[in-house]
């Protein structure tokens, strides 16, 4: 059993029940068994002390979009390197896309991943299990026994569903089970060979442009099919501004229906691309400087629920090369929480709203007791110095591979400590 721990004089921000006051917790058998305004009305013998020094103490991130390489390509990256970038970066929890080798989409792969990460994995993963098998898009999987199983959501990764019946037939089999559907939106006719926003800036870099309707007509057809069948879906990440207005008329009608957003798509637009910088080159792809704000108006105004890193490592012999060569995906476990807190230093988003969409909302769409300052939930908790400057270097992130957007970034606002059943997985003074 391990001994109790009390954080005191901290900031607890809670987003899920709005607390946000000076205060303590106490931390028994792993969970949270008091909380206290102001100071600690009394500690119990023997309990470890942890002075929080006023910085804000609120729960662990939980990242809904994380790939790594294990199992099939372990040289980009292994749970155990992934664990360590989200602890660093305050992500103690984050649902593993099926896109490995050999795709999970069996029963035995999902019991694999849990004790795999289980037996070498310092925060909480879980897996989320393929819509269809292999990612062919061609035959439903045995949702049940994957749920049984403990695969937490259903997706098709990077890939989206391409047959209106397949899927059809996916949301209606997936609300018998009361299993999410995570799932990307991605015209493969109307993407093409394109590799960035289609517009002017395109046009001048001489690349294919990707139009916005490659986004938008699979949401729209994505969205008809929940809502007839009553699945709970999730629309993996939207991108453009004419996307949050196709989810806010579907709110209107259901609250089984929501949506993601990349912190990419909150932070950068296609201009940050230069001169063909292949770090840049995403799935969705960077959008123009209107669309980046219209995410920012989305998610302050409740239309996006859930923000995500879209951790996705490439190594060298991916992204060195032509940009419309270039692998899509970027790194961004580590650098998730201070990118998001941009917004909130800039008066873009107020930080109660920024903190749900990173805890208590993907916590509530995966059914986890975390995501909460609440007595009886694991005492997963994260330290945050809100004012902490930093710089990010891509040879001090944890991941095995460096595709970062933001080497060389200045940052407000880092990560201090990071506990996972109360334990400290992270401590930014070792």
């Amino acid at each position: 059993m391990d001994s109790p721990r009390v954080i005191e004089n901290a900031r607890l921000i809670d987003p899920a029940s709005g607390r946000d006051e000076p205060g303590a917790v106490l931390i028994e058998n792993k969970r949270i068994a008091e909380i206290a305004t102001g100071a600690a009305p009394g500690v119990p013998e023997g309990a470890e002390r942890i002075d929080a020094g006023g910085l804000v103490l609120a729960p662990g991130l939980v990242d809904l979009r994380v790939f790594t390489g294990e199992p099939g390509h372990e040289y980009r990256e292994t749970l155990a390197s992934a664990a360590d970038a989200a602890a660093a970066g305050g992500v103690t929890t984050f649902l593993l896309m099926p896109d490995t080798d050999p795709v999970i989409d069996e029963t035995a792969l999902v019991d694999y991943v849990i004790r795999r990460a289980r037996g070498i994995s310092k925060i909480r993963i879980y897996p989320a299990a393929a819509l269809t098998k292999g990612l062919r898009g061609e035959e439903i999987t045995e949702f049940g026994l994957l749920k049984e199983a403990g695969a937490r959501a259903l997706t098709e990764g990077r890939t989206s569903l391409a047959d209106a019946g397949l899927l059809r037939a996916a949301l209606t089999y997936a609300k018998n089970f009361e299993m999410p559907v995570i799932h990307h939106v991605a015209d493969a006719s109307l993407t093409g060979d394109g590799v960035m926003n289609a517009g002017a800036f395109a046009t001048a870099l001489g690349l294919k442009g990707i139009p916005i309707e490659a986004e938008t007509v699979p949401l729209d057809r994505d969205l008809q099919l929940a809502l007839a069948s009553g699945a709970r879906y999730h629309t993996a990440q939207i991108s453009c501004a004419a996307s949050a207005d196709i989810v806010r008329r579907a709110l209107k009608r259901s609250d089984r229906v929501s949506c993601g957003v990349s912190i990419n798509s909150l932070a950068l637009n296609e201009n940050d691309i230069g001169s063909y910088r292949t770090f840049f080159k995403l799935s969705p792809p960077l959008r123009a400087e209107e669309d980046r704000q219209a995410m920012v108006a989305a998610l302050a105004d409740g239309t996006i629920s859930t923000i995500h890193s879209a951790h996705d490592p490439q190594d060298v012999e991916t992204k060195r090369r032509p940009f419309a060569e270039a692998a899509d995906g970027a790194v961004g476990l580590e650098t998730l929480l201070a990118v998001a807190l941009r917004l909130y230093h800039a008066g873009d988003v107020d930080l109660m709203t920024l903190l749900k969409a990173l805890t208590s909302s993907p916590a509530d769409l995966l059914g986890l007791e975390t995501g909460r300052l609440r007595i009886g939930d694991k005492a997963d908790l994260i330290l945050i110095d809100l004012d902490r400057p930093w710089v990010v270097s891509d040879a001090a992130l944890s991941s095995r591979s460096r595709n970062t957007c933001f080497q060389g970034a200045r940052m407000t606002g880092r990560v201090v400590r990071t506990f996972v059943s109360g334990r400290t997985v992270y401590d930014e003074a070792d």
